[in-house]
């Protein structure tokens, strides 16, 4: 049985019950302590920020050449908060509600809760920050609605607020940098996990400019290194997104959770070739003045302006009239996905839906259209050459955002005593789907207000606990095994590039555990995986050596990625029913609806890694439900 160490009490109360119970460490004792975070997104920076703040030592580590760089920049469209400004009913529970009916029943009610409750805080500190958040005439913040909710508690800075609350957090952190308190590595890329006597104490990194191995130990070491859609190859990541920190953790104890719940997003630009590397992401709140829809005849070869009202299919409107086009991103991803193959699909690819602004624009005014989204329609033109004022936006579903990650408890504790999972890396509070401008709340939530109670809570267990040095042997356990493993790579002289086998995975995934998935798919999915794993090690081609090397570090990247799919697929194929993002086309109901089965699998799934070719184990966390009920989900 895992133990989610949730505390007792009411559900309202369990958050101040841990925190007036936690445990403190005194100034003096502070400074004697060192902790290691990975990844210097909204997770990894505002939670180093906040413990040097404390008075820690803390070492910062992230694979690009700022810690501005994080991909945290590109949730564009915003952050979510229960102040209920605009007084339509909103309020903390309301708000943990409909995080909890938008993940399908599949996270716990305590993480929710504390998500929700705290996100009340997180607009005033991003506002002492400086977040220029848009606000209405009379200087008051203004909010505007998102998928999956009846209110408006969205807090944006026009379509960059992911940018924005990025500046916040990294000046908090070059702060500490300032003060002495954080050491930053940039170009750094952490290869290994060091344990000793089970704990979390250090990890390897490898200098990207250098090629040197380097040992790093700490008291404590937190994981905030988002999640990995980049599996699927073109998916709205940055190129450089991957899973090998947390995979490296996976494979020293840590347990995976909830890993074939991959959100793909609606509005998404289509792809266009076949040698595209990346898909761009459009924000949600677009949905919020264009309607969706694409031609009622399939096959339909005219251009979407010239397609008269009566002959478009709003398709989100008709399906789900109480939401319309904010209706969740599964249940959006999904019917877009069933117009497209039903072939009434849009584009030189006939891969898109359009997104059209021509209502909104007659009824507001372009000023007001651009005036909320005007850098996210320059952005369309710059790509496309087109006028989004003028004829419809073409979008589609693109792999985007993952529910899973490591198991955590409370705490944001892995099953590795010392390590900790923040933000995306984790799987704690989004169940099986997402909601959107969640995503941005839950890494500052995570650094700025949780992590500073919990890692401590900890630490002060760990005070009179020997001081571990990079000389004990668990490290040079931990860097040899990792420079084993270039070696391997460089020596395996094959003839196909990293990139190679990525798009291959990539592409095996999407078609086979992609937006829809089948018992018969995700099996013959695992028997290509395993072969062009196999592929792989013998077929894999390095240029260069083990010095400035691009192609080294994918390679490592995509022998992650490869173990990882495998996983995906047996975590979809143990789970025989439909929920969130999760769509087995056994499990759906007359109306193509995903049918739910919480008599049997009312759970969250932790994998426990077993050794290479050894299928990993299953262990079960039930799912209470005490604040809530456990009801079909339906936006219609």
């Amino acid at each position: 049985m895992m133990d989610s160490k949730i505390p007792a009490g009411e559900l309202a109360d369990k958050w101040k019950n841990y925190k007036d119970s936690s445990n403190l460490i005194n100034p003096a004792n502070r400074k004697k302590l060192d902790i290691i975070v990975v990844g210097t997104g909204l997770a990894g920076a505002s939670c180093a920020a906040t413990l040097a703040e404390q008075g820690y030592n803390v070492k910062s580590f992230c694979f690009q050449d700022s810690a501005r760089r994080a991909h945290s920049v590109a949730a564009q469209g915003g952050v979510n908060a229960a102040k209920n400004y605009k007084n339509d009913g909103d309020s903390v529970f309301r708000m943990f509600h409909d995080t909890i009916k938008g993940g399908d029943f599949r996270s716990r009610e305590a993480n929710v809760y504390r998500l929700a409750e705290c996100s009340l805080a997180l607009i005033d500190q991003a506002v002492a920050q400086g977040v220029p958040f848009a606000r209405e005439y009379g200087g008051y913040l203004n909010n505007r609605s998102f998928g999956g909710v009846q209110v408006s508690r969205t807090f944006y800075a026009r379509g960059q607020t992911g940018q924005q609350l990025m500046v916040g957090a990294y000046q908090a952190l070059m702060r500490q940098v300032s003060a002495g308190k954080v050491q930053t590595y940039t170009r750094h890329e952490m290869l290994d996990l060091v344990l000793v006597d089970g704990k979390a104490r250090g990890i390897i990194a490898r200098n990207l400019e250098t090629g040197e191995i380097e040992r790093h130990a700490a008291n404590a070491v937190v994981l905030a290194t988002g999640g990995y859609g980049k599996v699927y190859y073109l998916s709205t990541l940055a190129m450089g997104c991957n899973t090998s920190a947390i995979w490296r953790a996976h494979k020293k104890g840590a347990f995976m959770s909830g890993v074939s719940w991959i959100q793909f997003h609606p509005t998404c630009l289509p792809q266009i070739g076949e040698t595209q590397s990346k898909l761009t992401l459009m924000s949600e709140s677009l949905r919020n003045d264009g309607r969706i829809w694409v031609p009622k005849k399939a096959g339909d070869e005219r251009v979407p302006n010239d397609i008269p009202e009566e002959e478009r299919d709003y398709y989100l409107e008709r399906r789900y009239p109480t939401f319309g086009n904010l209706s969740p991103r599964d249940i959006s991803s999904r019917a877009a996905k069933e117009r497209i193959d039903a072939g009434c699909g849009v584009g030189p690819m006939k891969n898109a839906v359009c997104l059209d602004f021509s209502k909104a624009i007659k009824e507001q005014g372009r000023d007001k259209i651009e005036e909320k989204y005007g850098n996210l329609f320059r952005m369309y033109d710059k790509i496309n050459g087109v006028d989004a004022y003028k004829e419809p936006m073409l979008i589609s579903p693109a792999a985007h955002f993952t529910m899973g990650g490591l198991w955590v408890d409370y705490n944001l504790m892995t099953t590795i005593p010392g390590l900790f999972a923040l933000g995306e890396a984790n799987f704690s509070d989004h169940g099986a789907n997402r909601l959107g401008a969640n995503s941005l709340l839950q890494s500052c939530v995570d650094g700025y207000f949780i992590a500073p109670y919990t890692i401590p809570n900890y630490l002060s267990g760990e005070l009179k606990a020997e001081k571990i040095t990079t000389e004990h042997p668990a490290f040079k356990e931990a860097e040899d095994a990792v420079q084993a493993q270039i070696i391997r790579f460089l020596n395996v002289d094959g003839h196909l590039s990293a990139d190679y086998f990525h798009k291959a995975l990539g592409k095996l995934l999407y078609d086979k555990c992609g937006l829809s998935r089948t018992k018969k798919s995700l099996e013959a999915a695992v028997i290509e995986i395993k072969a062009l794993k196999k592929s792989f090690d013998h077929e894999l081609k390095i240029p260069g050596d083990d010095q400035l090397n691009s192609e080294l570090e994918k390679a490592g990247r995509v022998a992650d990625f490869l173990e990882l799919g495998v996983l995906m697929c047996y975590d979809a194929l143990q789970r025989e029913e439909s929920c969130g993002a999760h769509f087995r086309e056994e499990y759906q109901t007359t109306e193509g609806e995903a049918l739910r089965n919480d008599e049997d699998f009312c759970y969250v799934s932790a994998w426990e890694w077993k050794g290479e070719e050894v299928q990993q184990e299953l262990h079960k966390e039930p799912l209470v439900f005490e604040a809530v009920k456990l009801t079909v989900r339906s936006y219609k």
